[in-house]
């Protein structure tokens, strides 16, 4: 979806270089995703904790005008489906022009149903120019469903996408007018920012003055310039897994299957298998989502509940609440395959040119079996390189480093074996990431 979002403004003759807000423990996913649809010129800032969407955008806002003195900031959350491109081109279009006359514009979607699940936008009377755009007139929190339902009826109502378009010195304005210090405290720690490797590490004190709150809350419902240009865009902001039955192609009996799966008298029901053949017998309504760490089964009316699934994976101790299947690392990734009583294999890819740090383990031992590619493996004074089907064996204690020098992703499968076998049972003697 991250790529999706990115692909939808790559062209460069419209839009500037994408400016990437994201949270320090995501920054590898991150730049990983862009670098496979080829965008490896982004700027991506990190946040040292969360301080949701109007700290965001005025660091963003700020790095913007870096550039450009008139820099319009076009707000795009990573995690939305739009179905519909060209409409929502010509939403920019009429978002753009309200903007250069001064408006910060909301994206109002076109409401097909009486949604429950979003907030919604009241508009207000159309604008001399330009045709299709209007004012905001209020933010309306999540109705209940007869209300909802009054909203549909009575038209003059749109869902709010969380998509903004902003001049960028406009929206630092409005910020300091009605969050004093927040402007300040952005501007500090965009300031004293540190560079490391492709990312920018926004100053952790400065940052963390700012007060944790939307956009919406922040400037949007009490600004006098909030405008509103209503889209009909295919739009969903795919916030629980129903939404990708909605969005996704349904057979004849209104079932979504994602990978290897099959539905046997089955119906409107979402099925997605990342691994292992999944076979659903007589259920409906229900979504089932195995990936290769766990398995999700929720009946579609709550599956807005999925929170309260992490929340208590997390209250009992469970990896899968915080770390995700496939974990991913400067030089590469790995994805944990099994692990038992002192043992531990994972799947471990290395990009070319890429290079682990010089490492020693305390608790356990680790043998490697190259699948395919190169791999040149530093182990004490030793210095070899593996090809695949052969392997080699790293003692415990000694210093060892995995290199990948070919020209394709080296794939190795490694076992762990030992008394203890976290990750954070590694001392780093030499790291080209900086993290030694």
């Amino acid at each position: 979806m991250l790529q999706e979002t990115t692909a939808r403004i790559v062209d460069r003759a419209r839009f500037e270089t994408p400016i990437v807000m994201a949270n320090d423990e995501h920054r590898f996913v991150v730049g990983e995703q862009l670098r496979a649809i080829g965008i490896d010129d982004a700027t991506i800032i990190l946040e040292p904790f969360g301080r949701n969407t109007a700290p965001a955008i005025a660091v963003a806002a700020l790095a913007a005008l870096k550039r450009d003195s008139g820099a319009l900031l076009l707000v795009l959350p990573s995690d939305h489906a739009v179905r519909d491109a060209d409409a929502f081109a010509r939403a920019i279009d009429v978002a753009t022009a309200t903007a250069l006359r001064g408006g910060l514009v909301a994206f109002g979607i076109t409401p097909d149903r009486p949604e429950t699940g979003y907030g919604y936008i009241s508009i207000g009377e159309a604008l001399p120019e330009p045709k299709g755009a209007h004012r905001l007139a209020r933010f309306v929190e999540k109705p209940d469903r007869l209300t909802a339902e009054r909203y549909l009826a009575a038209g003059g109502y749109a869902w709010n996408s969380g998509m903004f378009l902003f001049p960028a010195r406009l929206y630092l304005d409005e910020l300091d007018r009605w969050q004093p210090g927040m402007r300040a405290a952005c501007s500090e720690a965009l300031g004293e920012a540190k560079p490391d490797l492709d990312f920018i590490r926004l100053e952790r004190n400065a940052f963390g003055r700012c007060r944790s709150i939307s956009v919406d809350y922040a400037v949007m419902e009490k600004t006098d310039k909030a405008a509103v240009v209503p889209a009909d865009i295919g739009w969903s902001d795919v916030g629980s897994w129903d939404a990708l039955l909605d969005l996704g192609g349904k057979d004849a009996t209104g079932n979504v299957l994602v990978g290897d799966a099959i539905a046997i008298d089955t119906r409107h029901s979402y099925l997605r298998s990342q691994g292992r053949v999944l076979v659903a017998l007589g259920v409906a309504d229900l979504i089932v989502v195995a990936t290769e760490d766990a398995v999700l089964v929720v009946p579609k009316a709550r599956a807005q509940e999925v929170k309260r699934v992490v929340a208590e994976l997390e209250a009992r101790g469970r990896e899968e609440g915080k770390v995700p299947p496939i974990v991913h690392r400067p030089w590469g990734s790995y994805q944990r395959l099994d692990g038992g009583d002192r043992f531990q294999v994972k799947h471990i890819t290395v990009r070319p040119g890429g290079r682990l740090s010089l490492q020693s383990h305390r608790h356990r031992a680790e043998h490697w079996i190259v699948v395919n590619g190169l791999a040149r493996v530093t182990c004490g004074d030793k210095v070899v390189e593996l090809r695949e089907n052969e392997s080699t064996f790293i003692p415990m204690g000694a210093v060892h480093r995995l290199e990948n020098p070919g020209p394709d992703p080296l794939r190795l499968i490694e076992v762990q074996s030992g008394r203890y076998l976290g990750e954070d049972d590694i001392t780093r003697y030499d790291d080209s990431y900086g993290r030694s």
